[in-house]
Order: structure tokens, then sequence, then C-alpha cells
């Protein structure tokens, strides 16, 4: 009977050290999957001021994300002492370029405030369409001029004042009620991939 129990204790060792050795075998290839596994790349923006909350693509998305920042630091119900509404900061009248009259359903639509600020940047490329492919690329006042930049300051000044700046290869100053410069919005919101935006006269939202 003492025979009988120690080849079953033999056994049931053996199996305990086959069970480990497969064990580890298993961790060992699972573990170099997840090495060989390619790491997607990302190029992050990061601010070195009060934006450094955010870590952005360089892309669309990025870039409207982080001029809304600006902004209004991203609230859609904000309103400024100058009357600028919603993330986005948009005046009464660019508003009512894309028929919109109601203030206060506008601070509660999202969605509504997304679709008016892409509308914007596309009639907004169109009309600076002709500057954007004579400049991007040049320098003025020290400042590399890039399409993203160019959409950033026609949203802050109008695209009438960015061309005015531009043709006049920075001689045009324009400050708006807070003494933001075009020169700035040109610097901060350079070099996003605003390709995503196709130029549209009639862009609605």
């Amino acid at each position: 009977m003492s025979y009988i129990c120690a080849r079953q204790i033999e056994s049931i060792k053996i199996i305990r050290n086959w069970g480990i050795i497969i064990g580890a075998l298993l961790l060992i290839s699972f573990t170099t999957k997840e090495k060989d596994k390619p790491i997607a790349k990302s190029k992050p923006v990061v601010y070195n001021n009060a934006e450094d909350l955010l870590l952005l693509e360089r892309d669309f998305i990025g870039f409207k994300e982080a001029l809304a920042f600006k902004e209004s630091q991203g609230r859609y119900t904000v309103v400024n002492k100058l009357g600028y509404l919603g993330k986005y900061q948009f005046g009464k009248g660019t508003l009512r370029r894309f028929k919109i009259y109601n203030s206060q359903k506008f601070l509660k639509n999202p969605e509504l405030q997304e679709r008016a600020f892409t509308a914007l940047c596309r009639v907004n490329k169109w009309i600076l369409r002709r500057d954007i492919k004579r400049f991007v690329g040049k320098y003025i006042n020290g400042i590399k001029i890039t399409e993203s930049g160019i959409l950033a300051s026609a949203h802050l000044a109008g695209a009438g004042n960015v061309k005015k700046f531009l043709r006049s290869y920075g001689k045009f100053k324009f400050n708006d009620s807070f003494g933001t410069t075009i020169e700035s919005y040109m610097k901060k919101f350079a070099n996003y991939d605003v390709s995503y935006i196709k130029g549209d006269k009639n862009a609605t939202v």
C-alpha cells in the first residue's frame, strides 16, 4: 500500500513540475509578443503656460480644441464681458451669418457650436485661399506663416484683417479688445494639419 502511495506522490510531483514549465513557456511567449507590438507614435502639443492641461495631436481636432481653450478654456456656456459666446467665443454678427439668432439656445447646444466653428473655418479658408497659397511657408516679422496660423488668426481678427496683415507683410497691426494680436495667433497655432477643412464660400451649419 505504501508502494502505491509513493508512486502516486511521484506522479503528482512530475505533473506539477510539467505544469510549472508549461506555464513559464506561455508567459515568456506572451511577453515576447507584447514587446514585438509596434508602438503607435503621436505628436503631442504641450503648452508651457496656463494651457499645460492640454495634450493634443497636431490635427484639426487638436487645432480646434487648443483654440477653444485659448478662447474660453473649452467651456460651451461662457459669455465674456464683450458678449462673445460659447466655446469658440462667437460674435452675434458671425452667428447671424449662419442663421443662428437665439443666443441661449446656441450656448446650450455643443453640437451646434462645433458645427458653427467648422463652417466658419470653411468660409475663412475660401476667403483666404489665395493668401494661403501665396504666403504659407514665408516669414513675416520673424513668424513662419502656416495655414493653421492663418485660420486661427481669421477666427481672432476676421479674414479681412488677416488679408491686410499678410499683404502688408506685417505692417498692418491688429489688436483685439484684450490686446491679442494677429502675430500671436499666427505663432501660437502654427503647424497644425488642417487639410481636413475645405474652403467653402457657402458653408452652413
